[in-house]
């Protein structure tokens, strides 16, 4: 297969990748490749397939010498969301997310190298229109976030025991939010000279929109005597890209060393993203009661900016070992950094292009900080893989974690609470140039509860991933 075959199966699947996946560690993925994910998402010392330099680049130079080998993958992720107050239950209907993945690889001498598209994870929900959280206005509430990236990694055997290895991640980030606010909220987020009873415990709003805003609330005629709700708009309906992205870039190192004939073990260090602001047109329309004229709602369109918003630096440490013939035991750690990159949830939005009511707003801006303080994330991987027959390989493991969302900050948009993952795996190889590779994961229901009282619980049903490989 020519190089610039390739290159354009994986060009195609780049476009088609949306780049969206639903949170587990947060809302990086549990591990990527189903032959990784059948373990317990374990891929640090062993060889895991083109998914390797998703997970440590220095695992590729186990590909076999003078061989290519190509992987082609799609994946599902199905979470059910639940958020329940007094008022009822509210279901998010994103249930199912899809994810094609391509990795090729090629060893050549004391060298391997290649290039990948994988989705790096993501979030989202979708509450419809109906449900409590729209508080009876009908307005939609739903979120949808995407990270992906093109890997181009390197290899290479300094000796017969020992592989470094790194790589460069061209990253891509895309973002939809609708997202209802109450009145109650945003006054509590307003400045305190504006309104001395807020306690700005959840974020803060502020900007020449909001002293503009803050201006023309008082009690005369034609003033605004009470702010009812805002509502964030920045979504379209393209399966592929949210309203709001950016591109940038991201890197990674890792070793592999065979300590003996049995025991490997390797370790790798995934940079932060460095990923510009998220842009693209929004609305926020505020409804308001304004003396002697009724209720109203000012619908205000422009620019958003989703500001400084990463991925986390991520390092982590495992082992396999090669127990006899048929079995191998892997085990890794992980530690994700998300306590740098998600302190704060932060948007900008310039108001521009608008008339009637709304054309006062013109060239303010509003500035908003959703307190997030996620907690860094532990994360230890462990898996088996029985070779049963020549043909046929079993894999089992399990991804036990620490839920980073504290509940003081859980939002029923943005659910990244999941914990713990088990896994099941197979692989059947049809002959030794061509095998196909299954990975299905369950995560159980996390709970978590809000100082608010509103209750969100998370599952992951059915998740798996499905791999077919070719060597050349």
């Amino acid at each position: 297969m020519k190089l610039k075959k390739i290159v354009g199966v994986l060009a195609a699947i780049g476009i088609a990748a949306p780049g969206v996946a639903m949170a587990t560690n947060g809302m990086l993925m549990e591990g990527y490749g189903p032959i990784a994910t059948g373990m317990g998402g374990a891929s640090m010392a062993y060889d895991n397939g083109a998914a390797g330099m998703a997970n440590n680049p220095a695992t590729i130079g186990m590909t076999t010498a003078s061989s290519s080998r190509l992987d082609i993958a799609i994946g599902g992720l199905h979470p059910d969301i639940d958020t329940k107050s007094a008022a009822g239950t509210a279901h998010s209907n994103g249930d199912a997310y899809y994810m094609p993945a391509a990795g090729w690889v090629k060893k050549d001498g004391a060298l391997a190298y290649g290039v990948g598209v994988f989705a790096q994870g993501g979030m989202g929900t979708e509450y419809g229109t109906s449900s409590w959280l729209s508080a009876g206005t009908g307005l939609e509430n739903r979120s949808e976030v995407g990270v992906g990236n093109m890997i181009v990694p390197l290899s290479y055997d300094v000796n017969p025991d020992l592989t470094i290895a790194g790589s460069l991640d061209f990253v891509w980030a895309s973002m939809d939010l609708k997202m209802l606010m109450s009145g109650t909220q945003l006054m509590d987020m307003m400045p305190t000279a504006y309104n001395p009873a807020a306690t700005n415990s959840g974020g803060t709003v502020s900007g020449s929109m909001i002293d503009g805003f803050a201006s023309m609330m008082g009690g005369a005629p034609g003033q605004i005597s009470a702010l009812n709700y805002g509502y964030f708009d920045f979504s379209n309906s393209n399966d592929f890209s949210g309203k709001a992205h950016s591109t940038g870039w991201a890197g990674k190192l890792g070793f592999t060393y065979k300590v003996n004939k049995q025991l490997t073990v390797g370790g790798t260090y995934h940079s932060k993203t460095s990923l510009g602001d998220m842009e693209g047109s929004a609305s926020v329309a505020f409804n308001v009661d304004i003396n002697g004229m009724g209720t109203a709602t000012i619908p205000v369109d422009g620019k958003i900016s989703v500001r400084d918003f990463q991925f986390p630096e991520t390092y982590g440490l495992g082992l396999s070992y090669q127990a006899n013939d048929k079995l191998m035991i892997a085990a890794d750690y992980k530690r994700i950094g998300w306590a740098d990159v998600m302190k704060n949830f932060k948007m900008s939005f310039a108001a521009s292009g608008n008339t009637g009511m709304a054309a006062m707003f013109n060239g303010t801006v509003m500035d908003a900080t959703m307190y997030q303080n996620w907690e860094d994330q532990d994360v230890f991987q462990l898996g088996v893989a029985y070779k049963a027959t020549d043909a046929l390989t079993l894999r089992a493991g399990a991804n036990i974690a620490n839920n980073p969302v504290p509940d003081a900050y859980v939002n029923p948009l943005f659910p990244a609470t999941i914990k713990n993952h088990y896994t099941l795996g197979a692989g059947y190889a049809f002959n030794k140039v061509s095998d196909v590779n299954f990975s299905y994961v369950y995560a159980p229901k996390v709970t978590s509860t809000s100082p608010s009282g509103f209750v969100v619980d998370h599952a992951q049903t059915n998740n798996w991933q499905l791999m077919y490989s070719h060597r050349f």
